[in-house]
């Protein structure tokens, strides 16, 4: 039976997780489970691989992704963390390709305005840093971001935020996305072109 910190990573603690992600109304509480799952799912060692496949086969990712919605900055934050390690499992990398990167895009701000919830920066870095696991390695995701008119904000962020480390950040997924040679012809004929993607970032 297991013992000490392998408590944590049994499918039942990852249940009692999910279950606070759903029912609870209380912002504080949303970020701490989302949080927990968050670290129990980081790194490369068993227990968090396994965790990321666990939080899968609980139907645990639409869960989270329904929280991207979420009015607070810090769940927003937490969440899109938790997100950005369980991509680390190639299924689950899929499946929030496929089903978050609207919500994920939806976050972030716009030319005209900061998103509508007005994220604070270390949110909206965490949302890129998300976006930007989704997408490496996988050109499907990338398009999915396409299609989501991601690409517009992207730009407008790294031309014109405040903020360096939004810049940084969406400049990094830019980047990633102009690596896949197979999406150039799309975006170009969207009226994207090279210089779009190549942002020259100051130290």
């Amino acid at each position: 039976p297991p013992a000490g910190f392998e408590l944590l990573y049994q499918p039942d603690v990852v249940r009692l997780y999910l279950s606070i992600l759903t029912e609870s109304q209380n912002f504080n509480t949303l970020e701490a489970a989302a949080g927990a799952l968050q670290n129990l799912s980081a790194g490369n060692w068993t227990w968090s691989t396994y965790i990321r496949a666990t939080v899968r086969k609980e139907r645990g990712l639409p869960v989270l992704v329904e929280l991207l919605q979420s009015d607070s900055d810090k769940v927003v934050r937490a969440v899109s963390i938790a997100l950005r390690n369980l991509s680390m499992d190639r299924r689950n990398k899929d499946l929030i390709g496929s089903y978050a990167m609207g919500e994920l895009v939806r976050n972030l701000p716009s030319r005209q305005q900061r998103s509508a919830k007005n994220l604070e920066e270390d949110t909206v870095v965490a949302v890129l840093n998300t976006i930007h696991e989704i997408i490496t390695d996988s050109s499907e995701n990338a398009r999915s971001l396409i299609q989501t008119q991601g690409i517009q904000k992207l730009v407008a962020i790294s031309k014109s935020s405040q903020s360096p480390r939004e810049t940084k950040a969406a400049s990094h997924v830019l980047q990633m996305i102009w690596s896949y040679k197979e999406l150039r012809s799309a975006l170009q004929k969207d009226g994207w072109n090279k210089s779009h993607f190549q942002v020259k970032m100051l130290n």
